[in-house]
């Protein structure tokens, strides 16, 4: 018995200084190279293995134009994204406009990008239902069924909650049973399939989430219909953890703008988040998230609730 736990703690040891080696050469290898690439995390908003199939495509893009390497990944959450990047463990995400400002102001996370969709850089919470349930509008919904997307989702949750209140209603209380889907597109399925009565979801300009699934389900748009919009949204980010140098934030913004002006980084972005460019933004583009989050009493360690 001596024997195996002396084994197993010689292994545990061993393993432990391999892992230190690796983390230390890392940490002193110069950023954006093979051996410690810049550390990208896409929040989960749709489905995780389209967003990780993109995701490495606009890297392998943003690598040819910066010539610098890059690690791109898919979290389990959008909670996790603001975590990584407050650990200093994620360089580059692109956040949510809620997830931003709780970043921001928690762990100084610093917006560089805001995207572009149909020449808008705002979008609006959606709140869906099926055509042929008799729900037309926000008021028919009370005492029904309802899925939010991410308890942190700007569309999926947070604003659909304001539009709630600002409709005179109380948001926890108008629903008579309410499940957080995840992500935009389940809670597309999760209407569609009658699983629940009403949902909220991103909606912009010409389309929505909707759209996500129409490959599949041929008949969505006629099946579901929008029956309330919440006021305007600034669009997503793309944030850069707090001190990564300059000089790699240039490089990162230039080439992602530069990629969404080609043909072939045009079809990657609009794969990726349904991205037709992008702009230079700046914190106080997000003052009116901010509010609503306050409104809405949410605070970072709500997160990982």
């Amino acid at each position: 018995m001596c024997r195996r736990l002396y084994a197993a703690v010689l292994t545990l040891v061993l393993a432990s200084a391999a892992l230190n080696g690796c983390a230390k050469k890392q940490q002193t290898a110069e950023l954006g190279t093979e051996a410690n690439p810049i550390k990208m995390a896409l929040v989960p908003s749709l489905d995780t293995q389209k967003l990780v199939k993109s995701g490495e495509m606009l890297g392998e893009m943003l690598e040819r134009e910066t010539g610098l390497k890059f690690d791109v990944s898919v979290p389990v959450s959008y909670a996790a994204v603001v975590a990584a990047m407050g650990a200093g463990t994620v360089d580059v995400g692109w956040l949510s406009p809620l997830p931003y400002v709780l970043a921001r102001d928690q762990y100084g996370v610093e917006v560089v990008l805001t995207t572009v969709r149909d020449n808008s850089t705002v979008y609006w919470s959606f709140i869906i239902a099926r055509t042929d349930t008799g729900i037309s509008t926000l008021a028919d919904l009370k005492g029904k069924t309802f899925a939010y997307g991410d308890p942190v989702s700007t569309s999926g949750c947070l604003y659909a909650k304001d539009l709630i209140r600002r409709s005179g209603y109380d948001p926890d209380k108008f629903f008579s049973q309410v499940q957080y889907a995840g992500a935009h597109d389940k809670v597309v399925m999760a209407v569609y399939n009658k699983q629940v009565d009403g949902g909220a979801i991103y909606g912009g300009v010409v389309s929505d989430a909707r759209e996500k699934v129409a490959d599949t389900i041929k008949d969505v748009m006629d099946k579901t219909r929008v029956v309330s919009k919440s006021m305007s949204i600034p669009n997503d980010t793309v944030s850069a953890r707090k001190g990564l140098p300059p000089e790699i934030v240039r490089k990162v913004a230039d080439g992602l703008m530069k990629i969404a002006k080609s043909d072939e980084g045009r079809i990657a972005v609009m794969d990726l988040y349904g991205i037709d460019g992008f702009v230079k933004a700046k914190d106080s583009d997000y003052d009116s998230v901010r509010q609503v989050a306050q409104t809405e009493g949410i605070k970072l360690e709500q997160l990982g609730k």
